[in-house]
């Protein structure tokens, strides 16, 4: 597979495309039928007639976890955090930063490093100045109260002005006009910081914006990876295969080479515009705000292009698969940090960064304190407004014994921490854009160490040899059980 096409042909003969013919307005009725699709699990769509818009639309292509998995070429997301645990332990031995700064040096991912190429895919078609014109794309109007048009499955490539590190993010742009967008990039996010490097050498920041290529491509732009790590290795190394690049029309820039479009243009220094609002994956809209623009140099695209697109709202959407995802493979990297760890569950349902369960080996009296406070500290799981701790033996992803055991197992005088930290930007709830309270809560067994006075209960369970017993008799007792047929 090496591209957005190859995914959709792979969809198709799996039965999971629905090519949709009737014409259907990019204007509120695409996020219709998607919202509609996605909470029901239903397939991948491709609009073929999109009104308002001069190309096929597809979305939902990562709507359901088996779709997300075979577009990272997995049989499941739990191979993810396997391939990852195992290219971990064949890093030099050290702490957890000396593992990753070596990781690129590793066979395996030497493999996947990004490749050059001189002619791509995504420049068959080149428009640049007045010709490049952003209203041949079908942006979409996803809700009601949203501030424009938007394009929302992006790639947005800019450069670091000071050390050339490249940085590639899945933000949303508000289309403004045939020649100027909106760059949604909030303040923790490395196409800001870039920017604000350009902008203190009073310099334009060139940005490329691509939609489409490798389906690893797209994923990893939504991916929060560490620092310094690049977006095209971690594709490579999910696709299996080197991510091919190709210089910018008129930017200075590298973009997939098989995208099936490319916005290019500078944001010049200083510059804002009112962006938004947008209904977010909180299920809220987040609020407008000023942001900088992007004035466009060039569109370039294949000569017959599919442009990609994806909508978030009330969970779940298309984005929960893809938080799965990360949730799954960005395990091995946090037990680098806290071993002690054993899993943990973004739950969709909390928007990914409002609540974290976290699973843990306790190993000494205020263990999940000292969890809570380091997760707090890991990359973007500072966003975590409540980080919730629990014993080895709590599944964390199953939603029903996680609460039963929290509400059995906290005093709220006793075991709940307040603290101040960093907020997501999208945190509607906080008195102050990017920062908030904390909640912890201390959801373990307490120990006597701890000042817990009396003798903790044992969680009740049957006896194994009765029901081995009944195992043994389960087909001769007629009993039929909803979604088991006559199993045990």
């Amino acid at each position: 597979m090496r591209n957005l096409r190859d995914f959709l042909a792979l969809l198709e003969a799996r039965g999971e495309l629905v090519r949709v013919r009737e014409p259907v307005s990019r204007d509120l009725e695409i996020t219709e039928i998607v919202d509609r699709t996605v909470k029901a699990a239903g397939p991948a769509l491709l609009f073929e007639n999109v009104t308002g818009g001069a190309m096929p639309l597809a979305i939902n292509l990562f709507g359901t976890e088996n779709r997300m998995a075979a577009a990272l070429g997995v049989e499941t997301l739990a191979a993810l955090g396997a391939r990852l645990e195992s290219l971990l332990r064949s890093a030099p031995a050290g702490d957890w930063l000396s593992k990753l700064r070596a990781l690129p040096r590793l066979a395996e991912l030497g493999r996947a490093l990004p490749k050059t190429v001189t002619r791509a895919p995504c420049q068959e078609v080149v428009l640049r100045g007045e010709d490049a014109d952003l209203g041949i794309l079908p942006a979409q109007l996803c809700w009601p109260a949203d501030g424009g048009r938007y394009l929302t499955a992006t790639q947005v490539i800019t450069r670091s002005p000071e050390t050339g590190a490249r940085n590639i993010g899945m933000y949303r742009v508000q289309v403004f006009d045939a020649r100027t967008c909106a760059m949604h990039w909030q303040m923790h996010k490395g196409g800001a910081a870039h920017l604000r490097e350009a902008e203190a050498r009073g310099e334009p920041l060139p940005v490329a914006v691509a939609l489409g290529g490798h389906p690893a491509m797209a994923y990893a732009a939504s991916a929060p990876l560490p620092e310094g790590l690049d977006e095209t290795l971690l594709a490579g190394f999910l696709a299996g295969r080197p991510i091919e690049l190709v210089r910018g029309a008129t930017v200075d820039l590298l973009v997939p080479a098989e995208a099936e479009i490319v916005v290019e243009g500078v944001v010049r220094p200083g510059e804002r515009r009112r962006e938004g609002p947008f209904g977010d994956h909180t299920g809220y809209y987040s609020l407008a705000d000023d942001y900088p623009v992007l004035h466009v140099t060039a569109v370039t695209h294949r000569r017959d292009p599919v442009y990609p697109s994806i909508v978030v709202g009330p969970p779940p959407m298309e984005d929960a698969p893809m938080g799965k995802a990360t949730e799954r493979l960005f395990l091995p990297l946090i037990r680098l940090q806290l071993p002690e760890v054993l899993d943990i569950h973004l739950p969709v349902e909390g928007g990914f960064h409002n609540i974290a369960l976290v699973r843990i080996r306790k190993g000494y009296p205020g263990h999940a304190r000292k969890v809570m406070q380091a997760v707090w500290g890991l990359g973007q799981l500072m966003f975590s407004k409540v980080v919730v701790v629990v014993d080895e033996d709590v599944d964390v992803q199953d939603l029903r014994e996680t609460v039963w055991r929290v509400a059995a197992n906290i005093d709220p005088g006793r075991d709940l921490v307040f603290a101040e930290g960093i907020a997501d930007v999208l945190e509607h709830a906080s008195d102050r854009p990017g920062l908030g309270g904390k909640l912890g809560i201390d959801a373990t067994r307490k120990w006597p160490e701890e000042g817990f006075p009396r003798e903790w209960p044992e969680v009740l369970a049957m006896d194994p040899a009765v029901k081995a017993r009944v195992d043994a008799i389960w087909d001769h007792l007629g009993i039929s059980l909803p979604g088991r047929g006559n199993a045990p």
